[in-house]
């Protein structure tokens, strides 16, 4: 049974609070100022402490900071009458679990000490993967993410041109740096440069620099990112949006290996490997005629398409953990866990901002989330009821069997799992066929039955027309 002080010069206060929680099976023990519960504190401890912020003598908020000091995994609640953001903050920054300003739900405040009294995430059940997570950034355990990561190995040592595509939030970039990494450049730069986030004017001297003079305003000389590659890797993203004038420039160097910079004679040799990305659809620009077709085919030598994050569900757990990890180190705060229930919330999510989205979320969740295990109801909104909309390929066909069961449920139906069970099959069954031109031998292998069951199953169902 765990036990709370409440630490409150409000008698009415303390006894109420007293109340609630012993009906909650707390054992509840007051006090009347934080002095004499700091003194009691060297010799006990409580599971949970509820402190007010205005009594007389210690107040609550050093208070607060004194038991974080001597005893920072004790979670300590503040409460007060006189909420405001300096108050608020003020509490946090002294350790504080939850800040609850008066007057406050007596349920809420009861759910508040349960969860400040959750055993410690290593004693529970969580979502966190039991092996160590690549500090790279390329995690995955998913088909698809395997794919990608035996892409890599092949592609590494090749010296050819490599489109990344896929859908923005996607961790192109990040496919780019492997590629660089385990390439024989890696020992040269790894640049990148983003061509939807230049403006179209400035993007010629970007890339190729220029000399003193060029132009109005280039008082010196500048070198440019292709030079700075020099011996590595240039990495051009959203190649979907480079100017047209700039695609003919491209095409050139590709071709010929050579480029000058903006206003100069010399020629210098392009010593970079090209890798480029977009998550536009290419081929389409090339038929509106916005992208130059030869430099298409130059740069799709080799296409490694990345999935989005709804196509790897599996994966979104570990990505959770190592994301939590990373914003703990990087803001100075102890790393949150997601518990089992929270893990598989997030994986229901679609994750329209893919890998990138999930990083904000996490991000979020270090800041935001006030113990260090993160439950469904402490989830963002947004994420937190989200249901998968996708349908198709192999997507998420679970959510519109619930949305039926739902349905049939409410409509007073019974015995649905038998009716869902044959409409299952029967659908099984019509792809298979459709797949196999009517073939039931080869129709019955895809669905993993003997061609008797299948034919059985035909009948048996009245699918023979």
């Amino acid at each position: 049974m765990a036990t709370v002080w409440i630490v409150d010069d409000d008698d009415s206060m303390r006894w109420v609070l007293d109340q609630v929680l012993v009906q909650a099976g707390f054992t509840v023990q007051g006090f009347a100022d934080a002095d004499s519960a700091l003194a009691r504190s060297r010799s006990d401890a409580p599971d949970v402490v509820i402190t007010d912020i205005r009594m007389p003598g210690m107040d609550g908020l050093d208070f607060a900071a004194a038991l974080h000091r001597e005893r920072p995994e004790l979670p300590v609640i503040v409460i007060t009458a006189h909420s405001d953001l300096d108050t608020t903050v003020a509490a946090f920054d002294e350790g504080a679990f939850e800040y609850l300003p008066k007057p406050f739900d007596l349920d809420d405040a009861v759910d508040v000490v349960r969860r400040a009294c959750r055993p410690p995430p290593t004693e529970r059940e969580t979502a966190e993967p039991g092996e160590p997570v690549p500090q790279e950034g390329l995690i995955g355990r998913a088909p698809s993410m395997q794919s990608v990561f035996r892409a890599i190995g092949r592609l590494a040592h090749a010296p050819v041109p490599v489109l990344i595509t896929g859908e923005s939030g996607t961790g192109k970039e990040l496919i780019a740096q492997a590629l660089h990494r385990h390439s024989p450049r890696s020992g040269g730069p790894f640049v990148a440069l983003n061509m939807a986030a230049i403006p179209h004017d400035l993007l010629e001297s970007e890339l190729f620099g220029h000399e003193r003079g060029a132009f109005t305003g280039a008082d010196q000389q500048r070198i440019g990112r292709f030079e700075q590659a020099a011996g590595g890797t240039l990495f051009l993203d959203e190649i979907g949006d480079m100017p047209a004038g700039l695609q003919t420039r491209l095409l050139r160097i590709l071709s010929e290996g050579v480029f000058h910079r903006l206003g100069g004679r010399e020629a210098l040799r392009a010593d970079v490997r090209i890798l480029a990305a977009t998550h536009q659809d290419l081929e389409a620009l090339v038929e509106r005629g916005a992208f130059r077709a030869d430099l298409f085919h130059r740069l799709n030598v080799v296409r490694l398409e990345v999935p989005p994050l709804r196509d790897r569900r599996e994966d979104i757990p570990m990505l959770a953990h190592h994301f939590l990890q990373r914003c703990a180190r990087e803001l100075g705060v102890p790393a949150k866990r997601l518990t089992a229930a929270a893990a598989a919330r997030l994986a229901r999510h679609d994750w329209p901002g893919n890998v990138r989205e999930l990083e904000n979320v996490c991000r979020w969740l270090t800041v935001m989330a006030p113990g260090r295990e993160i439950e469904p109801a402490e989830l963002p909104e947004g994420v937190n009821d989200d249901i998968p909309t996708s349908q198709g390929g192999d997507g998420h066909w679970t959510a519109g069997v619930r949305a039926w069961a739902d349905a049939r449920i409410a409509a007073g139906a019974t015995d649905i799992g038998q009716e869902a069970r044959q409409a299952l099959e029967a659908e099984l069954i019509r792809s298979a066929l459709t797949a196999t031109a009517g073939h039931r031998q080869q129709a019955a292998r895809l669905l993993g039955w003997g061609r008797n069951t299948l034919t059985r199953r035909i009948q048996e169902l009245g699918l023979d027309a």
